[in-house]
């Protein structure tokens, strides 16, 4: 079975479905079944929050320093100084996420509308 195999239009759709929910779904089912046994204090629980934390930050630095679509046509000095603005601004507000993200949202789009 390849994503080739089959020539109905609805053939594509149908492959990708079943192989995102093979690769994701599976695995979050399991996960709220064994996560439900364990204490959340446990060894394996602070690791698997640690690595998704860890996972999370990649993901927004790889955004930040290699962004995509509007972003790639701000600076790199603009896209730290928001993420810098916003989690100065989360930590003052008492670490109130909306707060950050707002600040930081509201520095992309004046530099954006500032650099035009």
């Amino acid at each position: 079975m390849s994503y080739f195999s089959n020539g109905a239009w609805w053939w594509p759709y149908l492959f990708i479905l079943a192989a995102g929910f093979a690769a994701t779904d599976v695995w979050r089912f399991l996960g709220v079944y064994l996560g439900g046994k364990l204490s959340e204090d446990s060894d394996i629980l602070v690791l698997v929050r640690t690595m998704a934390t860890a996972l999370v930050a990649a993901v927004i630095g790889n955004l930040i320093v290699f962004p995509g679509g509007a972003l790639a046509h701000t600076s790199l000095v603009l896209r730290i100084g928001a993420a810098v603005l916003g989690f100065v601004a989360y930590l003052l507000s008492g670490k109130r996420m909306v707060i950050g993200i707002v600040a930081a949202e509201f520095l992309l789009l004046a530099g954006l509308y500032l650099e035009f």
